[in-house]
């Protein structure tokens, strides 16, 4: 761990959610179930609509550096990520009694909603732009949802929902509108903790779309310091966005705390197309605290290397989950991640759900 990095918010953002007064211990995971769930102490207090998500592998990849590892959440139920935020976003929906729930979706986020929606016998609305990965929509119908498709981007779907959600007594689970869903994306944090033997790596590279993840991982760190789990160091942050939707590298070069709508926004990895981000103050702000950086890289290049990650480590990514071992390379050649240190890339989804952006011409 490079020194000087601290995990120490300046601007306090992300201790406002303090979590529950507990008495939980690192020893008492040792018997505790393969989910999620087995930090229950520090998520909200609810009854689980549970598929089994969560405590996915960490993965050594000797392949693509010493000390490099991948958090492959393509093997989550409904093959991403976005499943340990809907489990909780939907769990504590029900809690609490709401029936409908509406999302804008560029694919996974729609998908884990219906299925969760499915288990707890609520109602999905799901709005998609046209263009979305078919296994994405085909994934929402079979669990009942029901799609919209948009002409437009994420944002518009989230705008149309905006409009109509009154008067369809729907509930926005919007990324950041809803205070759970980064409650599940932090589990990624407890988790790397915990299968890293409490040490946190030197480096985390991270696909950023919305940006609930990068979030969620950093209020974890946090949360665990205060448990007294881990110390006051934290791993470097690193952001990488596709180039045709570059929301935060443009900001964090110029020093600036807050990202403009992106137009036009393109690429073929649906979950970074995400034209504004709704927590760019806080991500921009725990980028520059951890001594990281926000950067892009084109579609070519995530598709090509996602295919060496296959071919190569048997990790079959989608093409955020590229990225990242796009990114990682390009950072360890010019100098900023260095040959002894521990590197994490988070593989965000499954590759089985983008068979267009895999397709030839896409990987010759």
């Amino acid at each position: 761990m490079r020194q000087g990095v601290s995990g120490k918010p300046s601007a306090g953002a992300l201790r406002m959610w303090p979590p529950r007064p507990t008495t939980l211990s690192r020893e008492a995971l040792a018997d505790r179930e393969p989910t999620l769930w087995r930090y229950r102490e520090v998520l909200p207090d609810c009854e689980p609509a549970s598929l089994g998500e969560g405590l996915t592998p960490l993965l050594h990849t000797p392949q693509f550096g010493e000390k490099w590892y991948v958090k492959d959440e393509g093997v989550n139920p409904t093959a991403s990520f976005k499943a340990r935020g809907m489990a909780l976003a939907v769990s504590m929906a029900k809690k609490f009694g709401l029936g409908k729930l509406a999302v804008p979706s560029a694919g996974n986020a729609g998908g884990a909603l219906a299925a969760y929606a499915a288990r707890a016998g609520l109602e999905a609305y799901i709005f998609m732009p046209k263009d979305t990965p078919k296994a994405c929509i085909l994934e929402c119908q079979m669990h009942g949802a029901q799609v919209t498709l948009w002409d437009g981007l994420i944002n518009d779907c989230a705008a149309e929902i905006g409009r109509r959600k009154e008067a369809e007594g729907w509930f926005d689970l919007s990324t950041l509108k809803e205070p759970y869903r980064i409650e599940g994306k932090k589990t990624m944090g407890y988790e790397v903790a915990e299968q890293m033997d409490w040490r946190l790596p030197d480096v985390i590279v991270y696909p950023t779309g919305g940006g609930t993840g990068l979030i969620g991982m950093w209020k974890a760190f946090d949360e665990m310091e205060r448990m007294g789990w881990i110390g006051p160091e934290r791993p470097m942050m690193v952001s990488v966005q596709a180039e045709g939707c570059a929301v935060l590298a443009g900001p964090f070069e110029r020093g600036e705390r807050f990202a403009d709508l992106v137009p036009n926004a393109h690429t073929v990895a649906s979950g970074l197309r995400v034209p504004r981000a709704i927590g760019d103050f806080i991500m921009l702000d725990l980028i520059r605290e951890s001594k990281g950086t926000a950067m892009t890289v084109t579609d070519s290049e995530m598709v090509v290397v996602a295919k060496e990650m296959a071919s190569r480590a048997g990790i079959y990514g989608s093409p955020e989950g590229g990225a990242t071992l796009a990114a990682a390379q390009q950072l360890q050649a010019n100098g900023f991640i260095r040959p002894d240190e521990v590197v994490l890339l988070m593989n965000t989804g499954s590759g089985v759900k983008y068979a267009e952006a895999f397709e030839p011409p896409a990987l010759l």
